[in-house]
């Protein structure tokens, strides 16, 4: 691993075995975060977003989840290779993870100074009132008085409750910091508030993190690299620039076609056709094939790999069409 990475991931392929269906989540990723760096990972619901987060924590349930090969590396260390001991020294101390949902996240019958002071005592090994005064030190941090230390989740409003979650991931200092769609369940205004909170928290703190999300936007406020996600499988990568300048796969493209256009108001929204595939059963060859315009005689019989766009270092893309003299012409044609 390199020395300046955080987080490495290679090869990694996980299934959920059920009586009914084996449900190939994530296929054969590799994704790499650099130290002080944010990485956006992006895709459609049931990309196998988040089952890469559980992941990198070794907490993807089992049964019926089955990390079937890989290796997943912190700081030089094989996470998929650890003990239970070893494991639980590192969640929550190196790498913390924000969930999707703070209404779910937090637990209802413990104060919020209890609860993120739990972190903290059980990594820092130090006095259950240390632990909360420093508690109160992390609510400040995030925008909340020390005083509410004492009170519940349920006296707490969506946003403010987000806020006390980003307090118990941060509370141990992570060189990583996981957070799996941190504003999907806040407002608008509320999003904004918070993603601003994470970024300054997260350059003061000289962090890394790793940002799952499908909004296209808060990647481009927050990220400096990205991956785009499809059924499992990194399809394009490279940094937010290379990909939202040079877009190449055709997937990544519908992503960025679907978005309204402030400019254009009169222009209509052009969707991707079809849906995801069901995972348990992944057409042949490339997985968005089927949905794909530009799809060639290629793409149904074997799978992409990963390669530099125009010999970049940073720009990869997963695409037979890609190789194709024509392609070019035939985007060109389309107006993209």
């Amino acid at each position: 691993m390199a020395d300046n990475l955080v987080l490495e991931i290679k090869d990694l392929v996980v299934h959920y075995e059920t009586e009914d269906a084996d449900v190939h989540a994530v296929n054969g990723i590799d994704i790499s975060i650099g130290k002080k760096r944010t990485l956006g990972l992006v895709g459609e619901t049931g990309a196998g977003k988040t089952t890469t987060a559980l992941s990198i924590l070794n907490l993807v349930p089992n049964p019926p989840g089955v990390i079937k090969s890989g290796e997943v590396y912190l700081d030089g260390e094989n996470v998929l290779q650890m003990s239970v001991a070893d494991l639980e020294k590192v969640r929550g101390n190196d790498v913390a993870m924000i969930f999707q949902d703070p209404m779910t996240a937090l637990n209802p019958v413990m104060t919020v100074g209890d609860q993120i002071g739990e972190s903290i005592e059980l990594h820092e090994k130090i006095s259950k009132k240390e632990a909360f005064e420093k508690a109160k030190e992390m609510l400040k941090m995030v925008g909340i008085s020390e005083s509410r230390a004492y009170d519940y989740p349920h006296q707490f409003s969506g946003g403010m409750k987000q806020r006390v979650v980003i307090a118990i991931a941060l509370a141990c200092s992570p060189k990583l910091l996981i957070a799996d769609e941190p504003t999907t369940a806040l407002d608008v205004t509320i999003q904004a508030q918070v993603l601003e909170l994470m970024k300054g928290l997260i350059r003061d703190k000289e962090m890394s993190m790793l940002l799952i999300t499908h909004d296209l936007g808060v990647v481009a406020e927050v990220c400096e690299d990205v991956s785009v996600m499809y059924a499992g499988r990194i399809v394009e990568k490279g940094t937010t620039a290379d990909v939202f300048n040079n877009t190449q796969h055709p997937y990544t493209e519908g992503l960025f076609d679907s978005l309204p256009n402030l400019k254009e108001r009169g222009e209509e929204l052009v969707p991707i056709k079809g849906l995801m595939p069901d995972p348990s059963d992944l057409p042949p060859g490339c997985s968005f094939s089927p949905r794909c315009p530009y799809a060639t005689e290629e793409c149904s019989k074997s799978v992409p790999e990963l390669r530099a766009v125009n010999g970049s270092d940073t720009h990869f893309v997963a695409c037979h069409a890609y190789n194709d003299p024509d392609f070019a012409l035939r985007r060109n044609k389309d107006g993209k």
